[in-house]
């Protein structure tokens, strides 16, 4: 019998043990094998072992509309770090731009503005003008979150502005004292952090704040738990506790601290949650940190060190075994293999006589952007693919 004359669950079983080379390869064997092998079953336990393919941990599929061999195929480049670099954005102001993606459009923010601009299907490049802008803010947006139905930002002038995505409604929150430092918002729930030292609880069915827990501390970044029954916040790590707490949405209560023996300044600038159990940090003592949230609260289980002793200032992993760290120094940007100590690829995307942190990075499965001070950086991980027929 020939291999193509093999019942499928057979046929996929044997695929199973073949790598990603030796696939390629067999689909140009003959027309039944080239659309056999083509198939997203057949390439998914591979997609799983490479980097930002979409399949995560637990095997959800991100980019579901993308073949798996065509992300097979990008996964290498990001790998080797073969991409193209361009500056769809320029500006000349410094400002600290906070950027999100959702689909194939972009959220930029400049100044007191949210630019939404349309990415080009073929190019990955953004529409010269944006489609849309959201306002309202006295002062510069310092973050901002997006929902299925929402975008809310918070401002320098102490503002929360909670905008519809699908009309011009926006309702203003009463916010804080100072610049608003931070956001996280899921299911209806909002937790601000800020520099007046105060985390405070939202609710999209009032415009007064729920609760307000004082830190002590400024706050620099939050995140709420998937699981929706607690929240995170990082301070600047300026007092006597630990910069990362845990706390329960409903009573409010500390339940537990993150680490020990941080150095005073040791600020937590960004945090992700993976999973309801795993957190990823980073912030000005140069470390990502992975805790299990299930273990022991007093040290992580794993840490990344930055090799040029650059305080990170913003983290995204893509589920699985990536992440995407920027730098505080000349538009550094660093991608690394969680199961690998070391950095795997790093490129310096300012080349600027003045540095500039990347105050924020976001990636697709073929681009990577990040915000600097004075420009929005592109990498575009399709060029020159590796060969895969």
């Amino acid at each position: 019998m020939l291999l193509p004359q093999l019942p499928e669950d057979v046929l996929y079983q044997i695929l199973s043990y073949v790598d990603y080379k030796s696939l390629s390869r067999l689909s140009q064997v003959c027309k039944t094998l080239y659309h056999f092998v083509n198939r997203d079953a057949v390439w998914r336990r591979i997609a799983k072992e490479f980097l930002n393919t979409g399949i995560t941990r637990n095997g959800t599929d991100i980019y579901p509309h993308i073949p798996l061999k065509e992300r097979v195929k990008i996964a290498q480049n990001w790998y080797d770090g073969v991409c193209k670099r361009a500056i769809p954005l320029k500006w000349k102001t410094k400002l600290l731009p906070w950027l999100q993606l959702d689909g194939d459009v972009l959220f930029l923010s400049q100044a007191a503005d949210i630019g939404v601009y349309h990415l080009r299907q073929d190019y990955g490049k953004l529409q010269r003008n944006p489609m849309k802008i959201y306002s309202g803010h006295k002062g510069d947006v310092c973050k901002f979150v997006l929902t299925d139905s929402h975008l809310i930002s918070g401002g320098s002038d102490g503002k929360i502005l909670v905008h519809s995505r699908r009309s011009d409604i926006s309702v203003e929150l009463s916010g804080h004292n100072q610049e608003v430092n931070c956001l996280d918002s899921k299911d209806g729930l909002i937790i601000s952090g800020s520099r007046d030292q105060t985390a405070r609880i939202w609710t999209f069915t009032s415009s007064c704040r729920r609760d307000t827990i004082h830190m002590y501390d400024r706050v620099w970044s939050v995140a709420i738990s998937p699981a929706l029954s607690s929240f995170v916040t990082g301070t600047a790590c300026c007092e006597n506790f630990s910069p990362l707490r845990i706390w329960d949405v409903e009573r409010l209560e500390c339940v537990c601290s993150l680490g020990s023996e941080y150095r005073r300044g040791a600020g937590v600038l960004d945090m992700v949650f993976e999973s309801p159990f795993q957190l990823f940090t980073c912030g000005y003592d140069t470390f990502i940190r992975l805790w299990d949230l299930r273990l022991s609260p007093r040290k992580c289980v794993m840490e990344w060190e930055e090799p040029h002793d650059s305080a990170l200032y913003c983290i995204q992993t893509d589920g699985n075994h990536m992440i995407a760290s920027g730098s505080s120094y000349y538009g550094v940007v660093r991608l690394w293999d969680k199961r690998q100590t070391e950095c795997l690829q790093f490129f310096q995307l300012s080349s600027d006589p003045v540095s500039s942190p990347v105050y924020c990075l976001r990636y697709s499965s073929s681009h990577l952007y990040a915000a600097l001070a004075t420009a929005l950086y592109s990498l575009d991980f399709r060029h020159n693919p590796i060969h895969i027929r």
